[in-house]
């Protein structure tokens, strides 16, 4: 059990966090007694709490809440003092219900069911314990930008959307619509009318300042232009689609920059931290899904018992439900989203990338398994491989890997030779 969970406490704290302000209920050690109050979610608000919370009780203060990060956690963690427990949201909601069947939420009781799960089941409950700062710099920088990668998709598809309705031709002069060039070139030339009247020595020009250097790629593209007929001759839906997707091109553009922005910081922070050469050379990893399985392990090796604690933390280890003779299968549906899509995105990268990997893959789907069944299995297979790398600092060595299937007699391996015979 973690010290921390064992240590005294002077007090022991629920509360139960809102925008505006926040309900608590406390308790102090060796009494029974349970007091309710509030206090405003200001800086000045929660300074003049927690430091009245010491001056009275002093020591080490317990507290839970149903967070692991946000505003009102960040400004409890500068106080040495105390010490928090995040409790999972539906964990606190099921021990309320269990109490009140007819579903009645109110604050001050939150905060005091808060307040018994830290009293009577602290076992079971991790404290909140910070890695260094870079890691958590470096954590919310992937965060951050795989969120604007879904703005960027947003963005295209709404795009691609507004240009088949007065001004479909751009997108088949463009293999890819989420590039610089591909913005530049909707802001000089918006509307089909407007790039058939520019000369061919502009459009040459356009195209080599953006690094466009075929010249039967840029010839085809010109004539293409000059040929082309419009969809619509309504000034209505031109004029309409046209202010549209010149919004749509502003806020992609920014987008695009961003995530260049975040590359960089995310370049400069990943390769300072010791466990980064672990994760940077293994297969379809590179420079984004790296840094993203780096923060995904994270520094704290204790933080599991073994791989298969991670595997159900990161949501890639199917439940199993039994019901007298009924017993069915699922994946698991709480889990930390932004982890399991980071095993999963990189478990697909590998399969032309692992040979192992690539046959499991197959293998799975042999067997019937859809696309992304085959490869959430495979990221079960892989997370038992880097959980053991990661707790030895051994890196990822693929003729080790086959070696030790050869060892055990693997199906897969049989699989292996097999694909390698037809091969020849």
């Amino acid at each position: 059990m973690n010290s921390l969970t064992q240590q005294n406490y002077t007090a022991f704290i629920g509360i139960d966090w809102a925008d505006a302000k926040h309900d608590f209920c406390l308790q102090p050690t060796n009494s029974e007694q349970r007091e309710f109050g509030q206090f405003p979610h200001t800086v000045n608000g929660i300074e003049d709490w927690a430091l009245s919370m010491h001056q009275r009780f002093g020591g080490t203060i317990a507290v839970a809440l149903e967070l692991a990060k946000g505003p009102i956690v960040y400004a409890l963690q500068k106080y040495d003092f105390f010490i928090l427990f995040p409790v999972n949201p539906t964990t606190l909601a099921k021990y309320r219900q269990a109490f009140k069947p007819s579903r009645a939420k109110d604050d001050p009781t939150d905060a005091e069911y808060a307040l018994e799960l830290l009293v009577h089941h602290r076992d079971v409950l991790n404290p909140l314990r910070p890695q260094s700062a870079q890691m958590r710099t470096l954590l919310y920088l992937v965060e951050q930008r795989r969120r604007l990668v879904g703005d960027k998709t947003r963005f295209t598809n709404r795009l691609r959307n507004t240009l088949k309705q007065y001004y479909p031709q751009a997108l088949d002069w463009f293999a890819d619509i989420d590039t610089i060039v591909f913005c530049d070139f909707l802001t000089r030339w918006p509307t089909l009318l407007q790039v058939k009247r520019a000369r061919k020595a502009s459009l040459e020009a356009f195209f080599s300042e953006h690094n466009v250097r075929f010249p039967k790629l840029i010839e085809t593209r010109i004539n293409s232009i000059k040929n082309a007929e419009p969809l619509t001759r309504d000034v209505a839906v031109i004029t309409a689609h046209h202010l549209q997707a010149e919004i749509l091109v502003n806020l992609l553009r920014v987008t695009l920059q961003s995530l260049d922005r975040y590359d960089k910081e995310i370049a400069a922070i990943a390769p300072t931290l010791p466990d980064y050469a672990l994760f940077s050379t293994l297969p379809g990893a590179g420079a984004l899904l790296a840094p993203r399985l780096l923060v995904a392990f994270g520094e704290q090796r204790d933080r599991f018992k073994g791989a298969d604690e991670f595997q159900k933390y990161a949501g890639i280890a199917p439940v199993t439900e039994r019901s007298g003779k009924k017993s069915w299968v699922h994946w698991r549906w709480q889990c930390p989203t932004f982890l399991r899509q980071t095993v999963v995105e990189w478990a697909a990268q590998t399969i032309n990338k692992s040979y192992w990997a690539g046959a499991f893959y197959r293998q799975q789907r042999e067997k019937g398994c859809p696309r992304q069944t085959a490869i959430r299995a495979l990221a079960f297979k892989w997370m038992r491989i880097l959980f053991r790398c990661w707790q030895t600092r051994t890196p990822y060595d693929e003729s080790r890997y086959l070696n030790a299937l050869r060892r055990r007699g693997s199906p897969l391996l049989k699989q292996l030779g097999e694909t390698a015979s037809n091969k020849t």
